[in-house]
Protein backbone atom coordinates (compact mmCIF):
# COMPACT_ATOMS: atom_id res chain seq x y z
CA UNK A 1 0.00 0.00 0.00
CA UNK A 2 1.32 3.47 -0.94
CA UNK A 3 0.63 6.42 1.37
CA UNK A 4 0.97 10.08 0.40
CA UNK A 5 1.63 12.88 2.85
CA UNK A 6 0.26 16.30 1.90
CA UNK A 7 1.12 19.66 3.41
CA UNK A 8 -1.65 22.28 3.07
CA UNK A 9 -1.31 25.59 1.24
CA UNK A 10 -2.18 27.33 -2.02
CA UNK A 11 -1.47 25.81 -5.42
CA UNK A 12 -0.53 27.64 -8.59
CA UNK A 13 0.34 26.77 -12.17
CA UNK A 14 -0.70 25.97 -15.70
CA UNK A 15 -1.18 22.38 -16.87
CA UNK A 16 -2.55 20.50 -19.89
CA UNK A 17 -5.60 18.35 -19.20
CA UNK A 18 -5.03 14.60 -19.32
CA UNK A 19 -6.89 12.74 -22.09
CA UNK A 20 -10.52 11.84 -21.42
CA UNK A 21 -11.22 8.40 -20.01
CA UNK A 22 -14.83 8.44 -21.26
CA UNK A 23 -13.89 9.31 -24.84
CA UNK A 24 -10.98 6.84 -24.87
CA UNK A 25 -13.40 4.00 -24.01
CA UNK A 26 -15.79 5.09 -26.76
CA UNK A 27 -13.03 5.54 -29.32
CA UNK A 28 -11.73 1.99 -28.72
CA UNK A 29 -15.23 0.54 -29.15
CA UNK A 30 -15.87 2.58 -32.31
CA UNK A 31 -12.55 1.45 -33.79
CA UNK A 32 -13.37 -2.20 -32.99
CA UNK A 33 -16.67 -1.80 -34.88
CA UNK A 34 -15.09 -0.26 -37.97
CA UNK A 35 -14.05 -2.24 -41.03
CA UNK A 36 -10.52 -0.90 -41.31
CA UNK A 37 -7.57 0.02 -39.15
CA UNK A 38 -8.38 3.03 -36.99
CA UNK A 39 -6.05 5.35 -35.11
CA UNK A 40 -6.81 6.89 -31.72
CA UNK A 41 -4.61 9.88 -30.97
CA UNK A 42 -3.67 10.91 -27.44
CA UNK A 43 -5.66 8.19 -25.66
CA UNK A 44 -5.69 7.89 -21.88
CA UNK A 45 -3.62 4.95 -20.72
CA UNK A 46 -5.24 3.95 -17.41
CA UNK A 47 -6.27 0.67 -15.83
CA UNK A 48 -9.89 1.20 -16.94
CA UNK A 49 -9.15 2.06 -20.57
CA UNK A 50 -6.64 -0.78 -20.85
CA UNK A 51 -9.42 -3.11 -19.65
CA UNK A 52 -11.43 -2.04 -22.71
CA UNK A 53 -8.40 -2.65 -24.92
CA UNK A 54 -8.13 -6.18 -23.49
CA UNK A 55 -11.83 -6.70 -24.14
CA UNK A 56 -11.74 -5.87 -27.85
CA UNK A 57 -8.59 -7.96 -28.24
CA UNK A 58 -10.46 -10.93 -26.78
CA UNK A 59 -13.24 -10.23 -29.30
CA UNK A 60 -10.89 -10.33 -32.29
CA UNK A 61 -9.29 -6.91 -32.76
CA UNK A 62 -5.56 -6.37 -32.80
CA UNK A 63 -4.53 -3.30 -30.83
CA UNK A 64 -1.13 -1.65 -30.93
CA UNK A 65 -0.57 0.52 -27.86
CA UNK A 66 1.96 3.32 -28.23
CA UNK A 67 2.48 6.33 -25.93
CA UNK A 68 0.61 8.89 -28.07
CA UNK A 69 -1.51 6.70 -30.31
CA UNK A 70 -3.30 3.39 -30.40
CA UNK A 71 -4.09 1.53 -33.59
CA UNK A 72 -7.04 -0.87 -33.68
CA UNK A 73 -7.30 -3.41 -36.48
CA UNK A 74 -10.68 -5.19 -36.42
CA UNK A 75 -10.55 -8.91 -37.05
CA UNK A 76 -12.38 -12.18 -36.65
CA UNK A 77 -11.94 -14.39 -33.64
CA UNK A 78 -10.28 -17.66 -34.68
CA UNK A 79 -9.50 -19.34 -31.36
CA UNK A 80 -11.15 -22.63 -30.53
CA UNK A 81 -11.88 -21.77 -26.89
CA UNK A 82 -14.51 -19.15 -26.01
CA UNK A 83 -12.95 -15.86 -24.87
CA UNK A 84 -12.90 -14.67 -21.27
CA UNK A 85 -12.85 -10.94 -20.60
CA UNK A 86 -11.53 -9.69 -17.27
CA UNK A 87 -13.00 -6.18 -16.90
CA UNK A 88 -10.95 -5.36 -13.83
CA UNK A 89 -12.96 -2.79 -11.90
CA UNK A 90 -14.23 -0.95 -14.99
CA UNK A 91 -18.00 -0.64 -15.19
CA UNK A 92 -17.73 1.03 -18.60
CA UNK A 93 -15.76 -1.93 -19.96
CA UNK A 94 -18.30 -4.42 -18.64
CA UNK A 95 -21.33 -2.60 -20.06
CA UNK A 96 -19.78 -1.76 -23.45
CA UNK A 97 -18.07 -5.12 -23.97
CA UNK A 98 -21.26 -7.02 -23.03
CA UNK A 99 -23.02 -5.39 -25.96
CA UNK A 100 -20.05 -6.08 -28.24
CA UNK A 101 -20.01 -9.73 -27.19
CA UNK A 102 -23.72 -9.97 -28.00
CA UNK A 103 -22.86 -9.23 -31.64
CA UNK A 104 -20.81 -12.43 -31.83
CA UNK A 105 -22.00 -16.01 -32.52
CA UNK A 106 -20.05 -17.54 -29.63
CA UNK A 107 -20.12 -17.44 -25.86
CA UNK A 108 -18.01 -14.86 -24.03
CA UNK A 109 -17.37 -15.06 -20.30
CA UNK A 110 -17.05 -11.89 -18.20
CA UNK A 111 -15.20 -11.54 -14.92
CA UNK A 112 -14.38 -8.57 -12.71
CA UNK A 113 -12.69 -7.38 -9.56
CA UNK A 114 -13.53 -5.24 -6.53
CA UNK A 115 -17.17 -4.10 -6.43
CA UNK A 116 -17.71 -4.69 -10.15
CA UNK A 117 -19.59 -8.01 -9.65
CA UNK A 118 -22.14 -6.10 -7.52
CA UNK A 119 -22.71 -3.15 -9.85
CA UNK A 120 -26.04 -2.93 -11.73
CA UNK A 121 -26.37 -4.98 -14.93
CA UNK A 122 -29.96 -6.23 -14.78
CA UNK A 123 -31.36 -3.61 -17.18
CA UNK A 124 -28.74 -4.24 -19.86
CA UNK A 125 -29.06 -8.02 -19.49
CA UNK A 126 -32.81 -7.77 -20.02
CA UNK A 127 -32.32 -5.58 -23.10
CA UNK A 128 -29.78 -7.94 -24.69
CA UNK A 129 -32.05 -10.92 -24.07
CA UNK A 130 -34.96 -9.12 -25.73
CA UNK A 131 -32.77 -8.75 -28.85
CA UNK A 132 -31.90 -12.46 -28.99
CA UNK A 133 -28.81 -12.80 -26.81
CA UNK A 134 -28.37 -15.66 -24.35
CA UNK A 135 -27.06 -14.24 -21.10
CA UNK A 136 -26.17 -16.32 -18.05
CA UNK A 137 -25.74 -14.67 -14.66
CA UNK A 138 -25.29 -15.94 -11.09
CA UNK A 139 -27.88 -15.45 -8.40
CA UNK A 140 -28.39 -11.84 -7.24
CA UNK A 141 -26.91 -9.66 -5.95
CA UNK A 142 -23.78 -10.73 -7.84
CA UNK A 143 -23.75 -10.14 -11.57
CA UNK A 144 -20.44 -11.85 -12.37
CA UNK A 145 -19.18 -14.13 -13.70
CA UNK A 146 -21.55 -13.69 -16.64
CA UNK A 147 -21.76 -15.29 -20.08
CA UNK A 148 -23.07 -13.61 -23.23
CA UNK A 149 -23.78 -15.39 -26.52
CA UNK A 150 -25.15 -13.78 -29.68
CA UNK A 151 -25.70 -12.74 -32.29
CA UNK A 152 -28.41 -10.23 -31.47
CA UNK A 153 -30.78 -8.78 -34.04
CA UNK A 154 -32.18 -5.30 -34.39
CA UNK A 155 -35.60 -4.39 -33.09
CA UNK A 156 -37.38 -2.29 -30.51
CA UNK A 157 -35.83 -2.21 -27.06
CA UNK A 158 -36.79 -0.33 -23.92
CA UNK A 159 -34.17 0.68 -21.37
CA UNK A 160 -34.59 2.08 -17.88
CA UNK A 161 -31.76 4.63 -17.82
CA UNK A 162 -32.33 5.73 -14.23
CA UNK A 163 -29.61 3.39 -12.88
CA UNK A 164 -26.86 4.03 -15.41
CA UNK A 165 -26.50 5.91 -18.70
CA UNK A 166 -23.99 3.26 -19.78
CA UNK A 167 -26.81 0.84 -20.61
CA UNK A 168 -28.05 3.28 -23.25
CA UNK A 169 -24.55 4.09 -24.54
CA UNK A 170 -23.64 0.40 -24.89
CA UNK A 171 -26.69 -0.23 -27.08
CA UNK A 172 -26.28 2.98 -29.09
CA UNK A 173 -22.78 1.83 -30.02
CA UNK A 174 -23.68 -1.76 -30.93
CA UNK A 175 -27.14 -1.62 -32.53
CA UNK A 176 -26.34 0.39 -35.69
CA UNK A 177 -24.19 -2.53 -36.89
CA UNK A 178 -26.98 -5.18 -36.85
CA UNK A 179 -30.06 -5.75 -39.00
CA UNK A 180 -32.84 -4.83 -39.13
CA UNK A 181 -32.82 -1.29 -37.79
CA UNK A 182 -33.57 -0.62 -34.14
CA UNK A 183 -35.58 1.73 -31.99
CA UNK A 184 -34.31 2.38 -28.48
CA UNK A 185 -36.61 3.93 -25.91
CA UNK A 186 -35.46 5.36 -22.58
CA UNK A 187 -38.38 4.54 -20.31
CA UNK A 188 -37.21 6.78 -17.43
CA UNK A 189 -35.15 9.95 -17.28
CA UNK A 190 -31.47 9.05 -17.49
CA UNK A 191 -28.86 9.67 -14.85
CA UNK A 192 -25.51 10.96 -16.12
CA UNK A 193 -27.24 12.25 -19.26
CA UNK A 194 -24.17 14.12 -20.63
CA UNK A 195 -22.44 10.76 -21.09
CA UNK A 196 -25.17 9.76 -23.55
CA UNK A 197 -24.52 13.01 -25.40
CA UNK A 198 -20.83 12.08 -25.52
CA UNK A 199 -21.73 8.75 -27.12
CA UNK A 200 -23.89 10.49 -29.71
CA UNK A 201 -21.01 12.82 -30.61
CA UNK A 202 -18.75 9.82 -31.20
CA UNK A 203 -21.43 8.26 -33.42
CA UNK A 204 -21.60 11.47 -35.47
CA UNK A 205 -17.82 11.63 -35.75
CA UNK A 206 -17.77 8.04 -37.03
CA UNK A 207 -20.49 8.57 -39.65
CA UNK A 208 -23.26 6.62 -37.88
CA UNK A 209 -26.77 7.78 -38.79
CA UNK A 210 -29.50 8.09 -36.17
CA UNK A 211 -32.45 10.26 -35.29
CA UNK A 212 -33.56 11.29 -31.84
CA UNK A 213 -37.01 12.33 -30.72
CA UNK A 214 -36.95 12.94 -26.98
CA UNK A 215 -36.46 9.56 -25.28
CA UNK A 216 -36.57 7.67 -28.63
CA UNK A 217 -33.55 6.83 -30.81
CA UNK A 218 -34.03 5.38 -34.32
CA UNK A 219 -30.95 3.54 -35.53
CA UNK A 220 -30.83 2.28 -39.15
CA UNK A 221 -29.26 -1.17 -39.28
CA UNK A 222 -26.29 -2.58 -41.16
CA UNK A 223 -24.05 0.44 -40.64
CA UNK A 224 -20.30 0.42 -40.14
CA UNK A 225 -18.19 2.84 -38.17
CA UNK A 226 -15.98 4.83 -40.52
CA UNK A 227 -12.73 4.22 -38.67
CA UNK A 228 -11.81 7.89 -38.99
CA UNK A 229 -8.84 9.06 -36.95
CA UNK A 230 -10.07 10.16 -33.52
CA UNK A 231 -8.24 12.58 -31.24
CA UNK A 232 -9.27 12.20 -27.62
CA UNK A 233 -10.18 15.53 -26.03
CA UNK A 234 -8.83 16.70 -22.68
CA UNK A 235 -10.68 15.36 -19.65
CA UNK A 236 -12.94 17.64 -17.62
CA UNK A 237 -13.20 14.95 -14.93
CA UNK A 238 -9.46 15.07 -14.26
CA UNK A 239 -9.24 18.84 -14.68
CA UNK A 240 -11.96 19.21 -12.04
CA UNK A 241 -9.52 18.17 -9.29
CA UNK A 242 -6.94 20.71 -10.43
CA UNK A 243 -9.46 23.56 -10.64
CA UNK A 244 -10.96 22.57 -7.27
CA UNK A 245 -7.47 22.48 -5.75
CA UNK A 246 -7.09 26.17 -6.63
CA UNK A 247 -10.49 27.12 -5.25
CA UNK A 248 -10.12 25.33 -1.91
CA UNK A 249 -6.48 26.26 -1.24
CA UNK A 250 -6.51 29.97 -2.05
CA UNK A 251 -4.57 29.48 -5.27
CA UNK A 252 -4.87 29.86 -9.03
CA UNK A 253 -4.71 27.11 -11.68
CA UNK A 254 -5.10 27.16 -15.45
CA UNK A 255 -5.90 23.96 -17.36
CA UNK A 256 -5.70 23.84 -21.15
CA UNK A 257 -7.11 21.40 -23.69
CA UNK A 258 -10.68 20.80 -22.48
CA UNK A 259 -12.75 21.76 -25.55
CA UNK A 260 -16.34 22.81 -25.01
CA UNK A 261 -17.37 21.21 -28.31
CA UNK A 262 -17.31 17.72 -26.76
CA UNK A 263 -19.97 17.06 -24.09
CA UNK A 264 -18.46 16.33 -20.67
CA UNK A 265 -20.55 15.99 -17.52
CA UNK A 266 -17.88 17.21 -15.14
CA UNK A 267 -17.62 20.66 -16.71
CA UNK A 268 -20.35 21.31 -14.14
CA UNK A 269 -17.48 21.84 -11.69
CA UNK A 270 -16.94 25.32 -13.14
CA UNK A 271 -20.33 26.86 -12.25
CA UNK A 272 -20.10 25.05 -8.91
CA UNK A 273 -16.74 26.72 -8.20
CA UNK A 274 -18.22 30.11 -9.13
CA UNK A 275 -20.94 29.58 -6.54
CA UNK A 276 -18.15 28.53 -4.16
CA UNK A 277 -16.63 32.00 -4.49
CA UNK A 278 -13.94 31.38 -7.11
CA UNK A 279 -13.43 33.42 -10.26
CA UNK A 280 -13.58 31.31 -13.42
CA UNK A 281 -12.18 32.61 -16.71
CA UNK A 282 -13.04 30.50 -19.74
CA UNK A 283 -10.88 30.99 -22.81
CA UNK A 284 -10.83 29.35 -26.22
CA UNK A 285 -7.91 27.09 -25.26
CA UNK A 286 -7.72 27.17 -21.47
CA UNK A 287 -9.80 27.78 -18.35
CA UNK A 288 -8.47 29.42 -15.20
CA UNK A 289 -9.80 29.24 -11.65
CA UNK A 290 -8.76 31.83 -9.08
CA UNK A 291 -9.74 31.32 -5.46
CA UNK A 292 -12.04 33.64 -3.57
CA UNK A 293 -13.68 33.51 -0.18
CA UNK A 294 -15.08 29.99 0.24
CA UNK A 295 -18.88 29.96 0.29
CA UNK A 296 -21.48 27.22 0.82
CA UNK A 297 -23.43 26.07 -2.22
CA UNK A 298 -26.25 23.90 -3.45
CA UNK A 299 -25.75 21.48 -6.33
CA UNK A 300 -27.58 18.63 -8.03
CA UNK A 301 -25.13 15.90 -9.05
CA UNK A 302 -27.42 13.50 -10.92
CA UNK A 303 -25.81 14.32 -14.27
CA UNK A 304 -22.26 14.50 -12.87
CA UNK A 305 -22.02 11.84 -10.13
CA UNK A 306 -18.23 11.58 -10.33
CA UNK A 307 -18.05 15.01 -8.70
CA UNK A 308 -19.84 13.82 -5.56
CA UNK A 309 -16.83 13.25 -3.24
CA UNK A 310 -15.10 16.36 -4.60
CA UNK A 311 -18.18 18.49 -3.92
CA UNK A 312 -18.24 17.02 -0.42
CA UNK A 313 -14.71 18.16 0.47
CA UNK A 314 -15.35 21.60 -1.03
CA UNK A 315 -18.45 21.90 1.15
CA UNK A 316 -16.58 20.72 4.24
CA UNK A 317 -14.13 23.64 3.85
CA UNK A 318 -16.83 26.31 3.39
CA UNK A 319 -18.37 27.84 6.54
CA UNK A 320 -22.14 27.46 6.37
CA UNK A 321 -24.50 24.82 5.03
CA UNK A 322 -24.04 23.26 1.60
CA UNK A 323 -26.49 20.87 -0.05
CA UNK A 324 -25.49 17.92 -2.25
CA UNK A 325 -28.58 16.62 -4.03
CA UNK A 326 -29.49 13.88 -6.50
CA UNK A 327 -27.11 11.26 -7.91
CA UNK A 328 -28.67 8.08 -6.46
CA UNK A 329 -26.28 6.06 -8.61
CA UNK A 330 -23.25 7.04 -6.49
CA UNK A 331 -24.01 4.29 -3.97
CA UNK A 332 -23.17 1.66 -6.61
CA UNK A 333 -19.84 2.94 -7.90
CA UNK A 334 -16.38 1.61 -7.01
CA UNK A 335 -17.46 2.39 -3.45
CA UNK A 336 -20.59 3.76 -1.85
CA UNK A 337 -19.53 7.27 -2.68
CA UNK A 338 -22.24 8.89 -0.62
CA UNK A 339 -20.97 7.12 2.50
CA UNK A 340 -17.36 7.85 1.57
CA UNK A 341 -18.21 11.53 1.07
CA UNK A 342 -19.69 11.62 4.57
CA UNK A 343 -16.50 10.04 5.90
CA UNK A 344 -14.29 12.63 4.19
CA UNK A 345 -16.41 15.63 5.21
CA UNK A 346 -16.65 14.50 8.82
CA UNK A 347 -12.93 13.77 8.84
CA UNK A 348 -12.35 17.41 7.90
CA UNK A 349 -14.49 18.53 10.83
CA UNK A 350 -17.77 19.22 9.04
CA UNK A 351 -21.15 18.14 10.35
CA UNK A 352 -23.11 16.00 7.87
CA UNK A 353 -26.84 15.27 7.91
CA UNK A 354 -28.68 12.99 5.52
CA UNK A 355 -31.88 14.35 3.99
CA UNK A 356 -34.42 12.98 1.51
CA UNK A 357 -32.65 14.95 -1.21
CA UNK A 358 -29.05 14.07 -0.31
CA UNK A 359 -26.50 15.47 2.13
CA UNK A 360 -26.48 18.65 4.20
CA UNK A 361 -22.89 19.60 5.02
CA UNK A 362 -22.13 22.28 7.61
CA UNK A 363 -18.58 23.21 6.77
CA UNK A 364 -15.80 24.82 8.73
CA UNK A 365 -13.30 27.59 8.04
CA UNK A 366 -10.52 25.51 9.65
CA UNK A 367 -10.72 21.96 8.28
CA UNK A 368 -8.90 19.26 10.22
CA UNK A 369 -6.07 17.22 8.65
CA UNK A 370 -7.20 13.98 7.05
CA UNK A 371 -5.94 10.50 7.85
CA UNK A 372 -7.54 8.41 5.10
CA UNK A 373 -7.07 4.64 5.23
CA UNK A 374 -8.27 1.91 2.87
CA UNK A 375 -9.95 4.31 0.44
CA UNK A 376 -9.60 2.19 -2.68
CA UNK A 377 -11.93 4.36 -4.80
CA UNK A 378 -9.84 6.57 -7.09
CA UNK A 379 -12.26 9.50 -6.92
CA UNK A 380 -12.40 9.37 -3.13
CA UNK A 381 -8.60 9.39 -2.93
CA UNK A 382 -8.23 12.35 -5.31
CA UNK A 383 -10.97 14.27 -3.51
CA UNK A 384 -9.24 13.65 -0.18
CA UNK A 385 -6.02 15.07 -1.63
CA UNK A 386 -7.86 18.22 -2.70
CA UNK A 387 -9.45 18.58 0.73
CA UNK A 388 -6.05 18.17 2.40
CA UNK A 389 -4.84 21.40 0.75
CA UNK A 390 -7.19 23.40 2.99
CA UNK A 391 -6.44 21.53 6.23
CA UNK A 392 -4.87 22.99 9.35
CA UNK A 393 -1.94 20.57 9.19
CA UNK A 394 -0.42 17.74 7.14
CA UNK A 395 -2.68 14.88 5.98
CA UNK A 396 -1.97 11.29 4.97
CA UNK A 397 -3.86 9.36 2.29
CA UNK A 398 -3.74 5.74 1.19
CA UNK A 399 -4.03 3.81 -1.10
CA UNK A 400 -2.49 6.45 -3.37
CA UNK A 401 -2.06 4.02 -6.30
CA UNK A 402 -5.80 3.77 -6.91
CA UNK A 403 -5.64 6.94 -9.05
CA UNK A 404 -4.26 4.77 -11.89
CA UNK A 405 -7.85 3.79 -12.64
CA UNK A 406 -8.63 7.14 -14.25
CA UNK A 407 -5.85 9.73 -13.69
CA UNK A 408 -2.43 8.02 -13.52
CA UNK A 409 -0.56 11.36 -13.50
CA UNK A 410 -2.61 12.82 -10.64
CA UNK A 411 0.14 12.92 -8.02
CA UNK A 412 2.69 14.27 -10.51
CA UNK A 413 0.36 17.05 -11.59
CA UNK A 414 -0.66 17.88 -8.03
CA UNK A 415 3.01 18.15 -7.05
CA UNK A 416 3.61 20.41 -10.04
CA UNK A 417 1.11 22.99 -8.76
CA UNK A 418 1.66 22.48 -5.01
CA UNK A 419 5.40 21.86 -4.92
CA UNK A 420 7.13 18.52 -4.61
CA UNK A 421 8.02 19.19 -0.98
CA UNK A 422 4.30 19.32 -0.13
CA UNK A 423 3.19 16.14 -1.96
CA UNK A 424 5.27 13.13 -0.92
Amino acid sequence: MTTRRLVPGPVSGRLPAPPSKSYTHRAVVAAHLSRRAATIERPLRSSDTLATVRAVRQLGSRVTVEPERWTVRPGTLTRARPPTIDCGESGTTLRFASALAALCPWTTRFEGQGRLPERPMRVLVRALRSLGARVGTPAPPRGLPMTVAGPIHGGEVRVDASESSQFVSALLLALPTVRPGSTLWMTRDPVSAPYIEATLEVLRAQGIRFTRRGPRFDLPGGQSFSGERFRVPGDASSAAYLWAAAAISGGSVTVSGVPRAWPQADLEILPLLERYGATVRRGARATSVHAGRRRPFRVSLTDCPDLYPLAGVLAAAAPGRSRLEGAPQVAAKESDRRQETIRLAEGMGARVTRSNQGLLIDGTATPRPLAVRDALDHRVVMSAAVGALAASGPSSISDARSVAKSFPEFWTMLAAIAGEDRVR
